[in-house]
């Protein structure tokens, strides 16, 4: 109740400066005593000031002043934008969405694009599968999802596919990318640019394997931090 508190300090006031001129009124009936007037109001104040704090809450029932936040902000990754250093190549020629087959230079970029969405979502098994035996790195599925699993995230962009190189049945894409991923310890983020090169064979009685699209080399450096 602050505003009645307020007032009647006022009148207290009033009234103890009032009884420092006037001592005694006498309004021809009945003789008032200001000073002593006075000094009951001030009674009444700290009677009611007394009986405030008594209400207060204390101890765990006290209001407690707002909790910092003392966790770090985590700041979004933010790779560099393509034509800058650590960036894509700034290629304007805008990709074909027309449907392409399996055994085309999209459909090389596709298996990269699928391979780092897999990883992302912690389908190493699956991302596994899409490489190469002689893809240096790790041999197994195990070695291969401990060697991802040091992330938190991880993604990637891919960058558009060369034309195909072809010889002696032999079948090979460059797609450039570009990782950003984020470590579990300290959350350090890591950018990194490269590529990725795909082959396939296309003779005469090679499986159906052997003519898919599979990562053979993945050469990655560290890029500036966006």
């Amino acid at each position: 109740m602050p505003r009645p508190q307020l007032l009647f300090v006022v009148v207290a006031v009033s009234v103890l400066l009032a009884g420092a001129c006037a001592p005694v009124v006498d309004d021809g009936n009945v003789a008032v005593d200001i000073n002593a007037a006075a000094l009951q109001a001030q009674d009444a104040v700290d009677a009611y000031g007394a009986s405030a704090r008594e209400r207060a809450p204390v101890g765990a029932d006290a209001p407690k002043a707002p909790a910092v936040a003392v966790a770090r902000a985590v700041a979004p990754l933010a790779p560099p934008a393509p034509g800058t250093p650590g960036g894509l190549p700034d290629d304007r020629t805008p990709l074909s969405e027309a449907p392409f087959t399996p055994d085309s230079a999209q459909g090389a970029a596709n298996v990269v694009q699928t391979y780092y969405a897999l990883i992302g979502e912690g389908k190493y098994r699956e991302a596994f599968a899409l490489r190469d035996s002689t893809v240096v790195g790790p041999k197994t599925v195990n070695a291969f999802a401990t060697d991802f699993a040091r992330y938190s995230e991880y993604h990637a962009n891919v960058g558009g596919p060369s034309a195909i190189d072809a010889g002696a049945g032999q079948r090979s894409v460059t797609v450039p990318v570009q990782i950003y991923a984020r470590l579990k310890q300290g959350k350090t983020p890591v950018y990194q640019i490269g590529s990725v090169t795909l082959h396939r064979t296309d003779v005469d009685g090679a499986s159906a394997e052997h003519r898919r699209w599979h990562i053979r080399t993945i050469m990655l450096k560290a890029a500036p931090r966006g």
